[in-house]
């Protein structure tokens, strides 16, 4: 058990936590969400004992072991990967240390004798002989090869030590496990490895993630960071979500009877209540939804910026096609046709590939070979993934920003446009160059549904985005009525809008068929 009672928490005149009181039970997976700066990583860090709040106490067993995922990939440079794993308990590391101290002695006495037997036994206990099969056994899982298990943490590139240190905070079967964005530059057969270790795991699991897939797939509870307070949801993250926004339009229609209300709440509960299909705990998440009352669930105070990707015109027949396109040292006789209704993500074991390709498409770079032909009806809109040149050293408010992309430059129009991105009032007078990355993320989408394309290129859209902002993304993208190249990290967004899939290894196209995300991961495994 792990409990936060009364927690209160303030920098400056800001009040991030006002007496929080919330109790994390064994067996269940809690999923914290909140807008950027709500304080989720923050609370974490209250839990962990990093940060002291200025009122209240977190309580746990003194007997429970807590393990958190490390955010420091250069903390173990100077130790095997091994070694870093094991160190994820610390109590085992201790007692490794002492008994080899004790058996080194060279006047070892009956003292040293009764000591190391207490060692063995605590040693054993803690399955310490096991402790070495136990996480090469990770570290296979997470995609860390055999090779590397006994170099040095310094030698690996950045995406393997991330792998490396989720083994770690996952090692020896912490009685409280605290994962801070778990999946950050992992790649989707890891996320499915993680997802399926996570429900499995039996003791408390507290998540922070922009990863919704992840989320819904591996969480029991959602833990909204809303109103200075920490409400707790019973559910994974598409039921809070609906059931927040279900709850806000009736707030909006007071008129209603509130029997008939309370009827279509019991109605979208009983519904996902069937769908309660998770390994871990279903029959007990099926009751606890049922018991759900109307009071139950509060809507979100978050605002959800609104993007509609609006087709001014119609694509003819003939949308794109891309006949033996290569680029040195990137990829070679790329080719495929896009037709009517498609959207096409594209996976490639590197990234840097796909941005190569989507600028040549876009007509960005002229250094390739090959041919990119598109359909006379065709206007395309394209966001690459490096957006900075927009932005930097861009002297122009954001209202004068967005009026460089706009045939009508009255005032009053552009700040609609910037409305629905979430800038109101005077944050339209912001200045472009100061703009964090999901601020600048918003500005190009504002952009891009001013030219009213029927052909839309995103490359890893979802990057410095809030949870709020990638769902009205992916809706927007569901709901476009032209075709699309993209390519993302988000699971969800890339199985809900795709209808096609391009893969592209080594520089070849490996896989091309008309298929769901979730389908060709399938195929691939």
């Amino acid at each position: 058990m792990l409990q936060a009672i009364n927690v209160s928490l303030q920098f400056g005149g800001r009040k991030l936590f006002d007496e929080v009181n919330i109790k994390f039970t064994q067996g269940n997976c809690y999923g914290v969400i909140g807008a950027n700066g709500a304080g989720k990583s923050t609370f974490l860090k209250i839990l962990t004992g990093e940060i002291t709040p200025n009122k209240g106490e977190v309580v746990k067993s003194p007997k429970e072991r807590m393990s958190v995922l490390n955010q420091n990939q250069e903390a173990f440079n100077n130790e095997t990967v091994i070694r870093t794993v094991l160190m994820g308990h610390k109590r085992l590391i201790e007692v490794m240390e002492e008994k080899d101290a004790i058996y080194a002695k060279p006047d070892f006495d009956e003292a040293d004798g009764m000591r190391a037997a207490d060692l063995e036994a605590e040693f054993m206990e803690m399955n310490g002989w096991e402790a070495e099969s136990d996480a090469q056994t990770l570290l296979n899982g997470l995609g860390v090869p055999s090779e590397l298990h006994y170099t040095l943490m310094g030698e690996l590139d950045p995406k393997m030590k991330v792998k490396v240190l989720l083994a770690q905070a996952l090692f020896g079967n912490p009685d409280i496990l605290i994962l801070d964005e778990p999946t950050n530059n992992l790649d989707a057969v890891t996320t499915k490895w993680l997802e399926d270790y996570l429900i499995d795991f039996e003791n408390i699991l507290i998540i922070v993630s922009h990863n919704r897939h992840f989320l819904n797939r591996v969480c029991t509870h959602i833990c909204d960071v809303d109103y200075g307070k920490i409400n707790m949801y019973v559910g994974n993250y598409d039921f809070w979500y609906e059931t927040s926004q279900l709850m806000l339009r009736q707030q909006k229609e007071q008129n209603k009877k509130a029997e008939a209300r309370a009827k279509e709440l019991q109605e979208f509960i009983s519904r996902f209540s069937a769908n309660a299909s998770k390994s871990r705990q279903a029959t007990s998440r099926k009751k606890e939804l049922e018991k759900l009352t109307l009071d139950d669930i509060k809507p979100s105070s978050r605002k959800y910026p609104y993007i509609d990707f609006r087709v001014e015109r119609e694509a003819g027949n003939d949308i794109l096609k891309v006949e033996n396109l290569s680029k040195p040292g990137v990829f070679e006789n790329i080719s495929f046709t896009v037709n009517k209704g498609e959207k096409i993500a594209f996976v490639s074991d590197k990234g840097t590939t796909i941005s190569a390709l989507f600028k040549i498409i876009a007509g960005e770079d002229k250094d390739y070979t090959g041919e990119v032909k598109w359909g006379k009806t065709i206007t395309y809109s394209y966001m690459p993934q490096n957006y900075n040149e927009y932005f930097d050293n861009c002297d122009l408010n954001l209202v004068q920003w967005l009026g460089q992309f706009s045939k009508e430059q009255e005032q009053t129009f552009l700040r609609g446009w910037l409305g629905r991105m979430l800038f109101t009032g005077e944050e339209g007078l912001k200045k472009a160059k100061v703009l964090s990355g999901g601020e600048k993320v918003r500005c190009m989408m504002a952009r891009m549904m001013l030219t009213s394309g029927n052909f839309l290129l995103f490359d890893e859209p979802t990057n410095h985005l809030d949870l709020e902002s990638i769902t009205a993304l992916n809706k927007g993208m569901i709901n476009f009525k032209g075709n699309m190249l993209f390519t993302s990290h988000d699971h969800e967004l890339m199985n809900t809008v795709a209808n096609r899939i391009i893969e592209i290894t080594d520089g070849k196209k490996t896989f091309d068929r008309l298929t769901t995300y979730d389908e060709y991961l399938e195929q691939k495994k």
